[in-house]
């Protein structure tokens, strides 16, 4: 692929390249915005992934907006993925607290520049439900492009749905998020992606899996407890970011999302360093032209 195919404008910023990005979970919940911002660009990562809790506990912590964006400033760093949306799907789910939250991920999103939210939905409806909903959240978040993510073990449980959904609800702004855990738990195959229009993959998520999958009724635990590095386990991280790279997909983002306890608990250093290490040796292999530019 050559350079004016992966050329990307992200915001006010213009990159050759998605920017290579940390996210949220990978350095689990219990870090200062410092800290993470700190780690990822020590790390080599261009952006860090920020979710609402993030954000408020430095907000708590007495860390204004424009003291994160001097943090920023001074590791050369941006934030460039915001999430994450749920419980938008049913009206008695959407409590006042609920709606607090999503009008945080819109500040957020407007306050970093930040042009796409990702969200998921864990309530099991039936389709054209969400697709109302979805539509509803859309204009709810005006110019920002909503990323839906599908999950094997929640409402929207492949990219068949997903794209059913997302073409259903007929907004603009409502793209598609995948996730290299989410795509193998799936049991999603390379040649699916087809069916979805390459402008229509808003960012991509990568990390890998273990061997053996955890029964479905408890699947979403080893989804937040026990991912690997991409490329050190059993999902095939190298072909999946082929499958990204050969159909023409340009992602705004490129997030590593290892959500790991056994990793967290090594260090944030040594989890942001795994992270990134792992993450380029996959760009290495397949999309040079990404990587090439990486510390």
């Amino acid at each position: 692929m050559n350079e004016k195919n992966i050329t990307n404008t992200y915001g006010d910023q213009k990159y050759q390249c998605p920017p290579i990005t940390i996210s949220s979970f990978t350095l689990g919940t219990e870090v200062s915005f410092r800290d993470r911002v700190r780690c990822a660009a020590k790390a080599g990562f261009e952006g860090i992934g920020l979710r609402a809790e993030n954000y408020i506990d430095a907000k708590n912590a007495g860390v204004t907006d424009d003291e994160m964006f001097l943090i920023l400033d001074e590791y050369n760093m941006k934030v460039t993925e915001v999430e994450y949306i749920t419980m938008w799907a049913r009206a008695e789910d959407r409590t006042t607290e609920q709606q607090e939250k999503e009008k945080v991920i819109y500040h957020m999103a407007r306050l970093f520049n930040v042009k796409h939210i990702n969200c998921g939905l864990m309530e099991k409806l039936p389709e054209n439900e969400i697709a109302v909903a979805l539509s509803e959240l859309c204009d709810r978040a005006g110019e920002i492009i909503i990323g839906l993510e599908f999950m094997p073990y929640s409402g929207v449980p492949d990219l068949a749905t997903a794209w059913n959904i997302v073409k259903a609800c007929n907004r603009s702004n409502a793209m598609l998020i995948l996730d290299t855990w989410h795509w193998v738990r799936a049991n999603q195959t390379y040649d699916m992606i087809k069916y979805v229009p390459a402008d229509k993959i808003v960012s991509v998520q990568i990390c890998d899996v273990q061997k053996t999958a955890l029964p479905l009724e408890i699947l979403r635990n080893e989804s937040m407890h026990d991912r690997l590095f991409p490329g050190e386990g059993f999902g095939d991280t190298v072909g999946f970011i082929k499958m990204i790279k050969d159909y023409g997909v340009n992602p705004r983002v490129i997030g590593v999302e290892t959500i790991s306890d056994s990793k967290v608990a090594t260090g944030i250093e040594a989890a942001a360093n795994g992270a990134f290490a792992s993450a380029k040796k996959v760009l290495d292999a397949v999309w040079p032209e990404i990587s090439k530019h990486l510390k």
